[in-house]
């Protein structure tokens, strides 16, 4: 049986979800949904806000049964466990979010194949408690959802002009203010409302990242240096 082992701070989970260890830009998974649904921020939403869903009860029920699931067989029981809530998401905004449903279509069920969210249950739920389990659940979710928002939302103004077009559908009628025209009798590029334009777009992001998180060790390396002096000569003191 796997024994819960010390569980890291909140902090350093939602650091990790959001930005180091992002689903999308660190780890480099669920890449075929990202490119594929996010012509627009409002497509990348939903399927981000699904699979936010999927990764946060598939992290409650494996924590809840880690000590009953053994290790041999805990790979299928964990599969069988993402299928089923998947399945039940499905029909579920097959139900009430039909117009939505439509455009995600088949990457819905293929949030089973997203191999975060098996990895994600197997490296740390199934070895944690149920809060943090449900924190790194929540913090590689909402690290998924951005980066699906940004792409998504870059390719919508660039390609279409608009910006979170048809929210009302994914969110109620109270949300069509989200739905904005930003570039009215624009005619579009139409590479990045294509699959490929979400490789652009996912490549100039990896880039900024890299480059926010080279400036960001430039500076913590400067100011260590700034350091070094002043304890030296505190210590010859």
């Amino acid at each position: 049986m796997n024994k819960p082992t010390d569980s890291p701070s909140y902090p350093s989970i939602f650091a990790e979800g959001l930005w180091s260890n992002n689903i999308a830009m660190s780890q480099m998974l669920a890449l075929c949904p990202l490119l594929a649904v996010t012509t627009s921020a409002t497509n990348g939403l939903g399927m981000g806000l699904a699979t936010l869903v999927v990764m946060v009860s598939a992290n409650f029920v494996a924590s809840i049964l880690r000590h009953i699931i053994t290790p041999q067989v805990r790979i299928p029981v964990f599969i069988v466990l993402i299928a089923s809530i998947v399945t039940l998401v499905d029909m579920w905004l097959n139900a009430l979010m039909h117009e939505l449903y439509k455009v995600l279509g088949l990457f819905i069920p293929l949030i089973v194949t997203n191999c975060a969210i098996l990895g994600r249950v197997e490296s740390f739920a199934s070895k944690k408690n149920t809060l943090p389990a449900i924190a790194d659940a929540l913090a590689m979710g909402l690290g998924f959802i951005w980066v699906l928002v940004v792409i998504g939302g870059a390719r919508e103004i660039l390609g279409s002009g608009t910006l979170f077009a048809h929210a009302s559908l994914l969110l109620g009628s109270n949300f069509e203010w989200m739905e904005l025209t930003i570039l009215s009798d624009y005619q579009g590029i139409l590479l990045l409302v294509l699959p490929p334009g979400g490789f652009l777009m996912l490549g100039f992001l990896l880039s900024l990242k890299r480059l926010i998180e080279k400036i960001i060790t430039a500076r913590t390396l400067k100011a260590l240096n700034h350091q070094q002096p002043d304890k030296l000569i505190a210590e010859l003191s």
